[in-house]
């Protein structure tokens, strides 16, 4: 279970369906009350990311915070050469079912990292139920990819280690996962900025060999399957509908390998707006106030 010292206001509980891809059961945080707005974390994390975002939007929404699949306290799935089961359009079919479980035909939508690639591709396959949608520290997979260079596989060099072939990342991983994590996540911002509670669900995450797996699975699927569907979207001319809002750590690759306005407004058919926040990757860590306003300002 997620450290509930971190939420004292949400109760945790488990949505258990079968996907298109197979059984899954997702761990979720809910709270507060009034519109609903769901909070979708990345990698190498969990949920536990917007332990100092949550508090402030109970007063203004109902929140729904879940473990992605294979990540945190969610459940793993079974994965083959497609990686069809780690998609994006499979990650975002889990969000459907689950709002749909809680009652919700529309709502919006707050992506960080991986968490804001599910939400791309939620919006993109379910456009009459996510009604607005922001994402933190990212550019379109696709675009990322597509103007890859040596500064940005440097900076994200993750990217293109994940993506060998099983079990080549997971077995250097798993033979040490303190080190991995800690390599990892301190950048720009150092690991000091992360509270130690949250640190170890982290660890307790990156110690988990099915964790490892499905994280792995993850950036598979972003290069290869994921790609796939985007284009698809692209050749159809099939971009986002909803308003955008899109925020981007200065002290990041993003702000240094990309565009991110121009970038979000070349998938999208309605208003993309945003800003860079001073601060590096970890957004809602690292500027948890800053956060909230602009959830306040674009959600309500």
């Amino acid at each position: 279970m997620t450290n509930l010292e971190l939420f004292p206001d949400c109760a945790e509980k488990t949505f258990s369906y079968e996907s298109s891809t197979g059984q899954v059961d997702i761990s979720y945080l809910t709270g507060g009350s009034g519109p609903p707005l769901l909070l979708l974390h990345g990698f190498p994390q969990t949920k536990a990311i917007w332990h100092q975002v949550v508090p402030q939007l109970l007063a203004h929404f109902h929140v729904i915070i879940p473990d992605l699949r294979g990540y945190g306290h969610s459940s793993s799935v079974p994965s083959d050469a497609t990686h069809l089961a780690y998609s994006k359009r499979a990650m975002a079919e889990d969000q459907i079912a689950l709002m749909t479980h809680l009652g919700y035909r529309t709502f919006s939508v707050c992506g960080h990292d991986r968490g804001g690639r599910v939400a791309h591709r939620l919006a993109l396959d379910y456009p009459d139920a996510v009604e607005r949608l922001m994402v933190l520290d990212i550019s379109p997979t696709y675009t990322m990819y597509e103007k890859t260079n040596k500064q940005f596989a440097t900076g994200y060099w993750h990217w293109f280690f994940l993506i060998q072939p099983y079990p080549v990342p997971e077995t250097l991983i798993n033979s040490n996962p303190e080190f991995w994590l800690q390599q990892h996540m301190d950048r720009a911002g150092g690991v000091s900025i992360f509270d130690p509670l949250c640190w170890r669900e982290y660890q307790a995450s990156i110690n988990n060999p099915a964790i490892v797996h499905a994280m792995c699975e993850d950036y598979r699927a972003a290069a290869s399957i994921d790609l796939v569907h985007d284009q698809i979207n692209l050749d159809e001319n099939v971009k986002l509908t909803q308003p955008l809002r899109v925020l981007w750590g200065s002290k990041g690759i993003i702000e240094t390998c990309f565009n991110p306005i121009a970038d979000w407004k070349h998938f999208s058919h309605a208003e993309v707006d945003g800003r860079a926040l001073h601060c590096g990757h970890y957004i809602p860590e690292e500027k948890p106030t800053e956060v909230v306003a602009e959830i306040l300002s674009f959600f309500n």
